[in-house]
């Protein structure tokens, strides 16, 4: 595979270039401001300053691949986003579930055969809705998270669910209004999954402490 090739996944790119998708390359910085803004009100929760940092880099790694559009960028976007989710999984496991770190990295090595049989069933119904059914699994586990939490918790995690829900669409219809609205609508789901993981972060770290769970909330 030639990782420097050049790939053209999305309406508003016509052409080459480093400014081929301008939105889309701007709204990028969406996810370097949620990072920063959340950062301080997380500070001390070790957890989610990690998933700050992730949060960051996905805007760094994004915003390489809608300018550079080569193929390396598009695998360093993809495996940043993927990065964020593992490492969620992991603390939703220890906080939400309480149980111990062994646990948690089951869950998260297990997360790969699950979003592969569920992407794959999804896909063969559905079809690939322009690359976001693979996104569909998480959009699940956020919800099934939201049912085995209550309060204030839970309505985080269903909130969190429904942002995605939205931004999921934005992402599958832009080669679809290609035509009609030749900008697309991909820059959206920059704006909502910035908001989005912002909120996830923040609902991880409000999450009641579970007494039994062997991972930490504050390190010192």
């Amino acid at each position: 595979m030639d990782w420097a090739a050049e790939v053209d996944n999305y309406c508003e790119r016509l052409g080459p270039g480093f400014w081929g998708e301008p939105v889309n390359a701007v709204t990028n910085l969406a996810f370097l401001i949620a990072a920063v803004f959340v950062f301080p009100k997380v500070r001390g929760d070790r957890g989610a300053e990690i998933l700050c940092l992730a949060l960051f880099l996905i805007g760094v790694a994004s915003g390489l691949f809608h300018t550079l559009a080569t193929s390396w960028a598009g695998l360093a976007d993809s495996l940043s986003i993927l990065v964020f989710i593992l490492i969620y999984i992991f603390l939703a496991v220890g906080r939400v579930l309480g149980l111990g770190r062994g646990a948690a990295t089951v869950s998260v090595i297990a997360f790969f055969p699950y979003a592969f049989a569920t992407g794959y069933a999804l896909s063969a119904i559905f079809g690939p809705l322009n690359g976001s059914v693979a996104y569909l699994p998480v959009l699940i586990l956020i919800f099934v998270f939201g049912v085995i939490s209550d309060g204030d918790t839970r309505r985080g995690f269903w909130t969190g669910a429904a942002i995605l829900a939205v931004s999921l669409l934005f992402r599958s219809i832009d080669e679809t209004l290609c035509h009609a609205w030749p900008l697309g609508t991909h820059f959206m789901w920059h704006a909502l999954n910035a908001i989005m993981l912002a909120w996830m972060i923040l609902v991880i770290h409000r999450a009641p402490a579970n007494a039994r769970s062997g991972v930490a909330r504050h390190q010192t």
